[in-house]
This record gives structure tokens, C-alpha cells and sequence, in this order.
């Protein structure tokens, strides 16, 4: 039986794979990893620390270049949402990420309820800039 975190990042993974949500732009014909993580809880400072290792670790294995990697935050840490207000560590987390040269992008899965729910004025709408 899977367990919430699970189920949350299989419909992530099945986003990504299917290009919905925040990942339309990423190209079917292109072979693109994708990796879930978390932000260690609050105040999310752990990101710094795992990103770091990860980088080690692909420069290391594969030569993997900074340019080549992309951070999605999650639309519950992006976004009002069921989930509650955006994160309030969001801008820190983001500083933590731009720190290490990685491009940041908003939004992973974007709901269709959630959606629906901001058209009607009841969530903010997500920003324009975002996915």
C-alpha cells in the first residue's frame, strides 16, 4: 500500500513524464531524469545540503554541468493551495538554490480543482511567470 508521500510523488512523476502542469515545456524526444526530494522540513535549510551533495555526486559520475539541472518547487511550497499558503521560507529556499547556480521554476503538478478553485477568486491565481 502506498503512503501519502508516495502517492504525492508518483502523481508528481507521472506529470513529468506526461509533460502536464509545470513540465510542458520539457520535450517527449529528449531523454530527462527526474528526481524527488524533500526540503527537510521547516526552514527547508536542508535543501542547500542535499543540493550540494547532488551536484558533487552528478559532476563526479557523469560530468552532469549546473546548466542541465532545473529545481521545480513544489506547487504546495509555490502556490495557495488545499495544502494552505505558499511557503513562508519560499524566497529563502529559492536564495539557497540561485546560490549554487541552479535555475528555479514554480510548480510541479498543477490540480485541476486547484486551478478551478483560483479562477473562482477563492485561492490567489498563481503568478504569471509560473507554470
Amino acid at each position: 500500500m502506498m503512503k501519502n508521500n508516495q502517492m504525492i510523488d508518483y502523481i508528481i512523476e507521472y506529470s513529468f513524464h506526461n509533460r502536464i502542469g509545470a513540465f510542458l515545456d520539457y520535450p517527449h524526444d529528449k531523454n530527462i531524469r527526474f528526481l524527488t526530494m524533500t526540503c527537510g522540513g521547516c526552514c527547508g535549510r536542508a535543501v542547500h545540503r542535499k543540493l550540494t551533495n547532488f551536484l558533487r555526486q552528478s559532476r563526479r559520475k557523469e560530468k552532469l554541468p549546473k546548466e542541465n539541472i532545473v529545481v521545480h518547487f513544489s506547487s504546495c511550497i509555490s502556490f495557495e493551495s488545499f495544502h494552505g499558503t505558499p511557503c513562508p521560507f519560499k524566497d529563502y529556499l529559492e536564495n539557497l538554490v540561485k546560490k549554487l547556480g541552479l535555475k528555479v521554476v514554480h510548480g510541479t503538478r498543477i490540480n485541476k480543482l486547484t486551478e478551478e478553485r483560483r479562477e473562482k477568486g477563492i485561492y490567489e491565481k498563481r503568478d504569471s511567470n509560473s507554470n
